[in-house]
């Protein structure tokens, strides 16, 4: 989140992050964050045909590269994720500082992998 805050910062473009909790889904600033949210939790959830659909909406929507490109993003973020939780790596302290507000306002600091 403090990458996508800090491009926004330098291209003008504003983000609205509680779309990342399933609200403000519309004025995210995302484009077409319904179809990628909708992909993530169906990646993260147990509901084959929910992927399914999700997968077959970005690829129609946006096209087959935009599916792998969404592929890659979920698959590095689960690994770096759980490798980082499962080894107990703290978040770096410069970015704990800059996106203290963010995980703040989003609840991020009561997940149990925070807490741990």
């Amino acid at each position: 989140m403090a990458l996508l805050r800090a491009s926004g910062e330098h291209t003008g473009d504003a983000y609205d992050f509680q779309s990342v909790n399933g609200e403000a889904v519309d004025r995210s600033g995302v484009p077409h964050a319904d179809l990628l949210i909708d992909y993530a939790e169906a990646v993260t959830g147990d509901d084959p045909d929910r992927l399914i659909r999700a997968r077959t909406a970005i690829a129609e929507t946006l096209g087959p590269a935009a599916l792998v490109d969404s592929a890659g993003v979920a698959a590095i973020f689960q690994a770096v994720v759980r490798i980082a939780d499962a080894t107990g790596i703290p978040l770096e302290e410069y970015k704990a500082e800059i996106t203290e507000d963010v995980r703040e306002e989003l609840g991020i600091n009561d997940f149990p992998s925070v807490r741990a």
